[in-house]
């Protein structure tokens, strides 16, 4: 099957580019990275003031192909390829993309998979711990390196936006706008749990070998596609399930109780397999891990209005009805310390029957809300671009 990547609202063909750090790079838990490498895709084109440029920063498993295909034959865009592209949401028209692998991730960028310089091995286990912060700084000297001091708006869903939330905290003068999608300013207790459950689920795989199985040539696929069946089901909600599911068979006879298999539990073994050929389950690990810690106001004595006060940017935040993974009293947790900061806002939640997963989702009222906001952006980007010397 051939892509749509000729289409007038597709970015087209994209070639992943690779930025090398050369410096040593230390990291929050207080190892250092000898250097790192970090793949990324652009999309669109910086102007001359450098005022439109959007960082686009991905989820769990998410990585650097947010949109368009790597080839003629690619029938599978980027991720969020429904909301970036020429007159979407993020509109490749009137801004300059942005879109890494992070540090630690197994599409590229160095982490786990990668050579470790001082062993001449692959990383595995000794992969040391990053966090978002970590991620941040790191994504900071990307932006040195493609010339941008200031982006108009960090953007990012679930983990994607709690990298913008600590973005704005952390580098406030090099922040526009933060647009915080489905995400929450630190992880409940039922969280961690579900993300210790699906690390368990790896680390008991006879195939993970202590984190060492590169050497051994074995692969955890069992472990991480249960992983992934875990985390699925929570990103889904109970009535989009029925929906979508409900209670068909894929095949057998349940009236003999005979080699029976729901529908939902095919769907969920093919995530499973295709998930598992795709994911390194060290990243896996270090990923949830980023996530349990993530926390910005511990460097503010526990007051999420105190760290929101560092950052200058404006703030969009969303969330979803029925995402009970990140549900929308989280997002309003955020709103809340917003007001309190006195933070220039805008918020909704979005009616949705699709779960956490509704932010990758093309749904009229979401896209709509997100694409008006970002019009404010542009306009806003090209008057800074009309107004400079």
């Amino acid at each position: 099957m051939q892509n749509q990547g000729a289409a007038g609202n597709s970015v087209g063909i994209v070639v992943p580019q690779r930025f090398q750090a050369g410096d040593d790079f230390p990291l929050q838990c207080d190892e250092v990275l000898h250097g790192f490498a970090m793949v990324y895709e652009t999309y669109g084109t910086l102007n001359a003031a450098g005022s439109n440029a959007v960082l686009i920063c991905h989820a769990l498993s998410g990585n650097h192909h947010a949109a368009g295909y790597h080839s003629e034959e690619d029938d599978k865009p980027g991720w969020w390829d429904a909301c970036i592209g020429p007159g979407k949401a993020v509109d490749t028209n009137r801004f300059f993309v942005v879109a890494p692998n992070n540090l630690g991730g197994c599409h590229g960028s160095t982490g786990p998979g990668a050579v470790n310089p001082e062993t001449g091995a692959a990383y595995g286990p000794a992969f040391p711990t990053v966090t978002v912060k970590d991620w941040v700084r790191s994504q900071a000297l990307l932006a040195d390196h493609l010339g941008i001091r200031r982006f108009a708006a960090v953007v990012g869903g679930s983990l994607g936006g709690m990298q913008a939330m600590q973005w704005a905290i952390d580098l406030p003068e090099r922040v526009g706008a933060a647009v915080l999608i489905a995400c929450a300013a630190r992880l409940s207790a039922q969280n961690i749990a579900f993300n210790e459950i699906a690390r368990q689920a790896i680390t008991s795989d006879p195939q993970y070998q202590n984190g060492r199985y590169r050497s051994t040539g074995s692969k955890p696929n069992s472990g991480v596609g249960l992983a992934r069946m875990i985390g699925h089901v929570t990103y889904l909600s109970d009535h989009g399930m029925g929906r979508k599911f409900g209670r068909e068979l894929k095949s057998g006879d349940i009236k003999a109780a005979r080699d029976v298999e729901f529908q939902v539990e095919s769907y969920l073994r093919h995530q499973a397999r295709t998930f598992s050929q795709r994911f390194d389950a060290n990243t896996y690990l270090l990923m949830t891990r980023a996530l349990d810690f993530f926390d910005p106001a511990e460097d503010f004595g526990g007051d999420l209005v105190v760290a929101l006060r560092q950052a200058s940017a404006d703030f969009l935040v969303l969330s979803f009805s029925t995402d009970w993974r990140f549900s929308a009293s989280r997002s309003k947790e955020i709103v809340d310390a917003l007001i309190a900061a006195r933070k220039n806002l805008v918020s909704a939640n979005i009616e949705s029957e699709h779960g956490h997963d509704s932010f990758l989702m093309p749904l009229p009222r979401y896209v709509s809300v997100f694409k008006a906001y970002m019009e404010r952006l542009a306009e806003r980007a090209e008057q800074e671009a009309a107004d400079a010397p």
